[in-house]
């Protein structure tokens, strides 16, 4: 186990995670005593539209995974047009290997609460939602009771804190599906349909929930407007780089000595996290990682030192997404990791559009025959081009992202395609597996 270095440290940024080792963290009366809706005070004072502003000026990017500037997005609800305006937040976190929306309000989900109060008031937006994942059940609970919580002491309800603004909060608990994360699913499992994704234009920003202007934000991006509004837009561009502001919760998980959140500065290394982390397990060395979930393209270890932040993971070829960062040693294997990962894109696929419904149900097979040592050179045409019919083609980004695994496995470890093809690697499923995969 290794000791982080001082300029390593220096890089920790405890800021949406400064709460979280608190006792009794998730209670009014603990995030009260340390800074708690302080900002919402503050925020009551201005106007919505200088808010916005704001957020603009402190460069917040969406922490789901596209990374939108957030300031944009709430500036594009339409004002003074008669119909309600919504909030909705993504809750769901479904992204395989990502895990930091959870703990966050499982810990300090009042920090949540008084986000979507302000965002609400800088879009005018009298109903928030916040749509969280159904196997969730541990987070959900904390987020009801500090919902429970705000209304009793006036942060929600009617005329809060005497300024005349108006908001009601639902949280409301999904049926635990991977397509939800998507954001037009979203609304439509909150509108009590099944969740799929639906053809844009027209947007969220004017026709949402309900068909009226909504703004969708994830779980980090929310958290974060406190903290901005009691710090100012300088403060906030003290943290990451000129393009990608702030702080970022980076989940660790994998082959290294401790996995876990670790919040620090955008545009930290691999290399530093890993050193944050305790460094690799022993007897492992690192051989590939994802930098944003499974659904961002694999990276090697020759991306050590590549800047976590939304230009410079773009640079390297992958996309830096929910920040869940996978670690795999020498003593994993990528093609069995991908195919693990692709029956979970097949298993979650909505069934909408035929290129993700069908591309990934006939890939799992091809993996199958690969790992059961019956593959075939030509298999590994197959596979790219049902990724160039999946992808670009696909109804949603979700589909999308299911190839990304695939073709950056290929790219980079393609001899360990052909060590099981040519029979150089022992089979790692048996031909039980095969039935109907032909």
């Amino acid at each position: 186990m290794t000791t982080p270095r001082p300029e390593t440290l220096a890089k920790l940024t405890p800021v949406l995670t400064k709460r979280w080792l608190s006792p009794d963290a998730w209670q009014l009366r603990t995030y009260e005593r340390l800074d708690g809706y302080a900002a919402l005070r503050k925020a009551l004072k201005a106007h919505p539209d200088d808010l916005i502003q704001l957020v603009k000026d402190s460069g917040l990017r969406g922490r789901g995974g596209a990374g939108f500037p957030t300031g944009l997005k709430w500036g594009f609800i339409p004002q003074g047009d008669g119909k309600p305006h919504y909030l909705v937040v993504n809750a769901d976190e479904g992204e395989p290997g990502t895990c930091k929306d959870l703990p966050l309000m499982t810990h300090d989900p009042h920090s949540l609460v008084e986000g979507v109060i302000i965002a609400s008031y800088a879009i005018r937006a009298n109903r928030a939602y916040i749509y969280i994942r159904g196997e969730a059940v541990h987070a959900a609970r904390r987020l009801r009771h500090a919902v429970d919580e705000a209304y009793a002491r006036g942060y929600l309800g009617r005329n809060i804190l005497g300024s005349g603004f108006d908001l009601d909060l639902v949280v409301h608990s999904g049926a635990g599906a991977y397509i939800c994360g998507e954001e037009t699913a979203l609304l439509d499992s909150l509108e009590g349909f099944r969740g799929q994704p639906r053809l844009r234009p027209p947007f969220p920003a004017t026709h949402g929930l309900y068909a009226c202007p909504t703004v969708v934000n994830n779980v980090g991006t929310i958290a974060s407007v406190p903290y901005i509004v009691l710090g100012g837009a300088d403060w906030w561009k003290t943290m990451g780089t000129e393009k990608s502001s702030g702080p970022m919760i980076y989940s660790l998980s994998g082959r290294i000595a401790n996995p876990g959140q670790y919040e620090c500065s955008m545009g930290v290394t691999l290399r530093e996290l890993i050193e944050l982390a305790g460094g690799m397990k022993p007897g492992h060395n690192l051989r590939f990682w994802t930098p944003g979930g499974s659904s961002t393209p694999l990276l090697t270890a020759d991306h050590l030192d590549v800047p976590l932040d939304f230009e410079g993971v773009a640079a390297a070829g992958s996309i830096l997404g929910t920040t869940a960062t996978q670690i795999f040693s020498d003593q994993d294997c990528p093609v069995y990791a991908t195919y693990r990962w692709l029956e979970f894109y097949h298993h979650e696929s909505c069934g909408k559009c035929t290129p993700c419904r069908e591309g990934n149900y006939w890939m799992v097979r091809v993996y199958r025959r690969i790992l059961a040592g019956q593959g075939t050179h030509e298999d590994l045409d197959t596979l790219l081009d049902t990724c160039d019919n999946v992808l670009g083609r696909a109804f949603c980004g979700l589909g999308d992202g299911a190839t990304s695994p695939v073709t950056s496995s290929l790219k980079y470890f393609k001899q360990d395609y052909l060590d099981y093809i040519e029979g150089r690697k022992t089979p790692r499923l048996s031909e039980k597996t095969l039935v109907g995969a032909h």
